[in-house]
Parts: C-alpha cells; structure tokens; sequence
C-alpha cells in the first residue's frame, strides 16, 4: 500500500497543478473576452463635447454594450489644458482596448502616444490637416473617426445672411487661434465670405479670460459674426450672447448647443448624434475590425437650428428661415 500511495501522490499533485492552471486560463480568457475597456479622453467640458459624449454611451448601449457589464468606460477629462493631456494620454493608452478622443487636441495627444492602441475621435474639424490620418478614406495606423464640419455648413450658413440680415457688409470672426479646427473654420469663412462680397474683420481670442473684451471690440464694428465650432468660444457662449444682446449684432455659426445658448442660427451638425454615429464605429473595433481600414466619416445629418429667444432681443425677424429648415 505504501508504494502505491508514493505512485499516486506525484500524479494527484499533477492533476491539482492541471487544474488550477485551466482554472486560470479560463478566468483570465473570460476576462478578456467579456468585459472591453474604454477610455474617453475629452479636452474641455461644453455642450457640445458633453453632448457628442452622452450620444456616444447612449448608442453603446443600444448596441449591448453597457457599462459595469460587458464593457467598462474610464473618463478622462483635461479641462481645457493641454497640459493635461500627456498624461490622460498615457494612462488612457496603457489601460483601455479603445480609446475614444472627443475634440481635435484630444485625438492629437493620443496619436502622439500611442501606435498600437487603437484611437476613435470625435468632434474633429480636419482629421487630414491635424495630421490624424492619411486620408479620410485610408486612415493608415490606429486612428480613425468621425469629423463634425461638413464642407457644405459654413457656405450654406453664409448664404443665409442675406436672409438675415440683408443689409449687413461688414461680418466678424471671432476665434481661437490655438485650436487648429477653429484656424481651418476661420480660413473657409472668411474665403467664402469675401467671395460673396462682405468686408471681413478678424479677432483672435487667447482663452476664456479676454473672451468678453475680443467680443466687445469686434461687435462694435461689424454688422453680424461668425463663430467656429471652438472649444474656447463654446465653453464662454453664455459671456458672448450678453455682448451680443449689447451691441444688437448677431452671431452665427459653431454647433447648436453654442446656437442654443446665444447663437441666432446655425446649420451644422448634431453633436448628440455625432455620438452615435462614432459609437457604431468603435462596436466594429470591439468585433475586431481593424482602424487603418476604416475611413474616417463626415456627419450624416446637417440641420438648421434657430435661437427665437435671441432673434426677439436682437429685433430680427427669422420667419424668412423657415423654408430652409
């Protein structure tokens, strides 16, 4: 008996070790599998960044993908400063299986850091100029997403101003010249714009603080301003509908949540079903599709958005829009 006991302890030792490591195995597969990490790196918090978010998780959920179930969202939000995005960057990079990029400052830092975790931005004015991807038809690495400005929004809003305003020569722009989406905006406007015969007065804000002053002195010389979809601008709108309702000149263009605020219209994009549409794009990552071969994407819905409030303040009559929307 005792030499049967020494030939069968080694082998039930064996099958222990056997054992626990499939045990392992297992858990550690199932782990992997079932719950997916996603990081949400977002530059500053607005309505329309806040937005394009809540859509995002919306639609994930739609899709199956709820939080603290199959998949698990970390939050990350830099507040404006760049600074700060090094760093989100980094953990967000090291930690997640997708990382989600709300606004062009966001999706570049993660670019930088990172050429293998795969990057699905948002909210970004030019993927191709911000040097995100190769081409909006082949990305070409681990980044890819979906833009918010179609090249027929800020020509169809210029068109308007006849509608609007009809004596107006003079528009201003008002923008940041630190955010390279907001630079891009700029260039188109003031392009088309002179093209259609209006004067053009520029002012460059350097961040929130001198928002009110650039405001006051470009209001008191021109008839109607242009803003971009700025990050900056979007996050102080409540300060430039004041200056506006002061100098009785209104502002058009950026997002409609900005319109919403203080705007008198805008024909653009729906930030929420940004959102959406950039979900969809990570759930085809999550199923192992592959980012270089999915070309970035343009809204799929451009929609005129008026601010009633506004136009009474301002005295204007918005009924003529009416046919547009």
């Amino acid at each position: 008996m005792k030499g049967i006991r020494k030939l069968l302890a080694p082998v039930l030792v064996v099958c222990i070790l056997l054992t626990t490591l499939v045990t392992l195995h297992h858990i550690k597969s199932d782990k992997k599998k079932d719950v997916f990490r996603i990081g949400i790196s977002q530059f500053i918090t607005h309505q329309s960044l806040d937005a394009t978010r809540k859509g995002f998780e919306e639609e994930l959920a739609n899709q199956g993908y709820i939080d603290g179930e199959n998949i698990q969202i970390t939050l990350q939000n830099a507040q404006g400063e760049q600074r700060n995005l090094k760093t989100i960057s980094q953990q967000l990079a090291e930690s997640s299986d997708v990382v989600f990029a709300i606004a062009t400052p966001s999706a570049q830092s993660l670019a930088t850091t990172t050429k293998t975790t795969p990057v699905i931005f948002s909210a970004v004015t030019d993927p191709v100029g911000a040097k995100l991807v190769a081409s909006m038809e082949q990305p070409g690495g681990n980044v890819t997403g979906t833009s918010d400005q179609s090249s027929d929004a800020i020509a169809t809003q210029i068109d308007l101003i006849k509608k609007v305003l009809p004596r107006a020569k003079t528009i201003g722009i008002l923008y940041t010249q630190s955010e390279p989406n907001s630079v891009v905006q700029k260039d188109e406007a003031k392009r088309l714009l002179e093209e259609k015969g209006f004067a053009v007065v520029e002012k460059t804000i350097l961040d929130s603080n001198n928002v009110k002053a650039a405001a006051d002195s470009l209001m008191s010389e021109v008839d109607m301003v242009f803003v971009p979809t700025d990050n900056i601008i979007s996050s102080t709108m409540e300060t430039i509908k004041q200056v506006s309702i002061k100098h009785k000149v209104p502002v058009f263009g950026g997002s409609t949540e900005m319109v919403a605020i203080g705007g008198l219209y805008n024909y653009g994009t729906d930030y929420e079903e940004l959102g959406r549409q950039t979900a969809r794009m990570v759930v085809r990552v999550l199923k192992g599709e592959k980012t270089e071969n999915m070309p970035a994407e343009l809204p799929e819905k451009l929609e005129l958005h008026t601010n009633k409030e506004m136009a009474e303040a301002l005295g204007i009559d918005i009924s003529v829009l009416d046919s547009q929307e």
